[in-house]
C-alpha cells in the first residue's frame, strides 16, 4: 500500500485493501484471545504460590469467553475454501406444495435477512418472482460482506417445513419444500468465460412493485437463459435495462465459470446443489411446527427447539457444525 502508483489502479487497490483489513481483524482477535490466556496463565501461576478466591474466581469467569473466543477462531480457519472470502448469490425457489411452498420460502428469505443483519452483512434483491396467492416462487438476493459465501455454502440443498396450514380452512397439518442454491460472487477478471451470443436468450420484462409512485413503468427487468446449460438468471433491482443485463451477466458467468471448475473436478451438484427433487427424501433440514417444535439438519444432527429464534436468523450454529464436518465444500 506504500507504493508510489498504488492508488492509481482502482480495481487493484480495492482488493488489497479489503484482503489487509481482513488479515488485520484475524490478527486483532487472534492476538485479543493470546493476551487473555497469556493473562490468566499468569494467575493461575500466582494462586499455586497463594490460594486467593477472587483470583480464582476471575479465572473462572474469563475461561467461557475464551472458549467462546476459540471456537469463533476455529471457524475462521475453517473459512479456508478458494471463494470462501467472497460476496454470495443466494437464491430460492419453492418446491411441491403450492401456496404453501411459496409461502415457506418467503419464510425462508425473511430468515436469512435476519441472518444477515444480525451478522452485519448487506443484502440487496436482485430479483423476485411474486407466487399467485401468496408467498414467492423465487428469489435472488446479493449479500455482500466477509466471508459471506463460506458461512452461506452450508445452506444450500432442500429445506423442508411441517405446519398446520394457514391457508387450509380444515386446520391441517401440511409439508412443503423450497430449495436453496449458493453461488460466490466473483469477480470479472477472474472469469476466463466466454459466452457466444447465439447461446443466450435475453428477455426484457417490466419490473415486479408494490404500485404507487414507486412501480416501474418500463421494462427494465433482465432475464438470461444459456441455452446449452439450460441456466437462467435474472436481475431487476436497477431501473435501467443495461445495468440489470450487466448484473445477470456477470452472475452467469460466475454460474458458467464453476460449473467448469466443477466438471474438472467431478463435483458439480455441490456447488449448484440443483440435482436433487425439491421434495420428500431430499431435504438437507427439517422446520417441523406441529405436533412438536424442531428444527434439525439432516446432515450434522444438531437440532433445536427454538424455531422461532432459528426463522429470526439464529443459524450459527447448524453453520458452524456443518463446517466442522470433514466433508464440507
Amino acid at each position: 500500500m506504500q507504493e508510489p502508483n498504488f492508488w492509481d489502479d482502482k480495481k487493484k487497490r480495492e482488493e488489497v485493501i479489503k484482503e489487509c483489513n481482513l488479515l488485520k481483524t484475524s490478527y486483532q482477535e487472534t492476538k485479543q484471545v493470546y493476551d487473555k490466556i497469556k493473562s490468566n496463565l499468569e494467575t493461575i501461576s500466582l494462586l499455586k504460590e497463594e490460594k486467593e478466591e477472587e483470583l480464582k474466581r476471575i479465572v473462572e469467569e474469563e475461561l467461557e469467553g475464551i472458549s467462546v473466543s476459540l471456537d469463533h477462531l476455529e471457524i475462521k480457519l475453517l473459512l479456508n475454501g478458494p471463494y470462501d472470502a467472497t460476496d454470495a448469490i443466494l437464491e430460492l425457489h419453492a418446491g411441491a406444495g403450492g401456496t404453501e411452498a411459496c409461502d415457506w420460502a418467503l419464510m425462508l428469505k425473511r430468515m436469512y435477512v435476519r441472518w444477515c443483519e444480525k451478522k452485519g452483512f448487506q443484502w440487496t434483491e436482485l430479483d423476485t418472482q411474486e407466487g399467485e396467492e401468496a408467498g414467492i416462487k423465487s428469489s435472488s438476493l446479493l449479500i455482500t460482506g466477509a466471508y459471506a459465501y463460506g458461512y452461506l455454502k452450508c445452506e444450500k440443498g432442500v429445506h423442508r417445513l411441517v405446519r398446520i396450514s394457514p391457508f387450509d380452512a380444515g386446520a391441517r397439518r401440511h409439508t412443503s419444500f423450497a430449495s436453496v442454491t449458493v453461488t460466490p460472487k466473483l469477480d470479472q477478471e477472474t472469469l476466463s468465460v466466454e459466452i457466444k451470443d447465439t447461446d443466450i436468450r435475453i428477455d426484457v420484462y417490466r419490473s415486479s412493485g408494490k404500485g404507487g409512485q414507486g412501480v416501474n413503468t418500463t421494462d427494465s427487468a433482465v432475464r438470461i437463459t444459456h441455452l446449452p446449460t439450460k441456466i437462467v438468471v435474472t436481475c431487476q433491482n436497477e431501473r435501467s435495462q443495461i445495468q440489470n443485463k450487466e448484473t445477470a451477466m456477470q452472475l452467469l458467468k460466475s454460474k458458467l465459470y464453476l460449473l467448469e471448475e466443477e466438471k474438472r473436478s467431478k463435483e458439480m451438484s455441490v456447488i449448484q446443489g440443483e440435482n436433487d427433487a425439491i421434495n420428500f427424501g431430499s431435504q438437507i433440514r427439517s422446520y417441523v411446527m406441529h405436533p412438536y417444535s424442531m428444527v434439525k439438519d439432516n446432515r450434522t444432527g444438531t437440532e433445536t427447539s427454538d424455531v422461532r429464534g432459528v426463522m429470526d436468523g439464529d443459524l450459527d450454529a447448524f453453520i458452524h457444525d456443518n463446517l466442522r464436518r470433514k466433508d464440507h465444500v
